[in-house]
């Protein structure tokens, strides 16, 4: 076994232990698959990442580093919060960019590029494809607790993971579901949610504050200030629990409601008050029409791991 560096990195936050963690892994280096697969199940975290040099193809391309994501099951080709904690962690480790004001990672989707920006670490998005509504729309709406009439707008995309995006009638109706998540799991779809705020919204709905409160209930931590969002979200996978905060979704998300015209860029969005976490997704669009999905990074851990 081998000491290798390690972090644990928290996204979409700037307060540790209020985002979604990502375990990273700064020299994967002689690692097969397995042994990659069986400590990623062993941290039993969403995401564990493995950092490695850029191909050959990905250097002549100007590739930083190389990451490989893995969740405790299996490998993905890009996930949104791994690549801005990965990113977080090898700058923190040390990491110089080839260029000092854009990251190129590496991973099998392709090539990501990162830059810093004022809300922390952005990525950009991914080319997002459309597939087709699943056949049985109507069992996961069911499993949901929502009806026909309650969801202004559907779509099912691919940004290398697969999400069913659904636009939901508004925050109060995101916030209150209460899905049965067995079943969620056993339809086999990663189910995001999200409604938008009204820009006369000047204060977080019954719903929200309601759920805020009963996730702060252990007088542990006090419930968090009131900001301003422009979209709630949460996000259900195909394991059985309530991702806290998902940034491959957000990525799919942004680019679907601006396409369909539901959303303009720029815009804040949170995640996590039912889960007891505190996650603000920035969404911004540059002059080429490019989507970046940002958020705060911040140390949960530092160390070495013996693998």
């Amino acid at each position: 076994m081998t000491t290798r560096p390690f972090m644990t990195v928290d996204v979409f936050t700037a307060e540790p232990y209020r985002g979604n963690p990502v375990a990273v892994v700064l020299d994967g280096q002689g690692l097969d698959e397995g042994q990659m697969q069986s400590f990623a199940r062993w941290t039993n975290l969403s995401e564990t990442t493995f950092v490695l040099p850029p191909t050959e193809a990905g250097r002549a391309q100007g590739a930083d580093y190389r990451v490989r994501i893995f969740t405790p099951a299996a490998e993905m080709p890009f996930a949104g919060h791994p690549t801005l904690g990965t990113c977080h962690a090898w700058l923190a480790q040390g990491g110089t960019p080839l260029d000092p004001m854009r990251i190129v990672q590496e991973c099998a989707k392709g090539l990501i590029p990162i830059q810093p920006s004022a809300a922390g670490l952005a990525f950009a998005t991914p080319a997002t494809r459309a597939l087709p509504l699943p056949a049985h729309l109507h069992l996961i709406y069911e499993a949901l607790g929502i009806t026909n009439e309650q969801v202004l707008d559907a779509a099912y995309l691919d940004n290398g993971p697969h999400w069913l995006c659904l636009l939901l009638d508004n925050p109060d109706t995101v916030l209150g579901l209460e899905p049965d998540l067995a079943r969620l799991k056993a339809l086999g779809h990663k189910v995001g949610v999200a409604a938008r705020y009204q820009a006369d919204d000047a204060t977080p709905l019954i719903g929200r504050a309601c759920r805020e409160a009963e996730a702060f209930a252990t007088g542990l931590r006090a419930a968090p200030a009131a900001a301003q969002a422009q979209l709630e979200v949460r996000a259900f996978s195909t394991t059985g629990v309530e991702d806290p905060v998902t940034g491959s979704l957000n990525g799919s998300l942004a680019d679907w409601l601006i396409a369909q015209g539901h959303l303009q860029a720029p815009y804040m969005a949170n995640q996590g008050a039912c889960v007891g976490r505190d996650g603000w997704v920035s969404v911004q669009q540059d002059a080429q029409q490019q989507l970046w999905i940002g958020g705060q990074t911040v140390t949960c851990v530092q160390g070495t791991v013996l693998l």
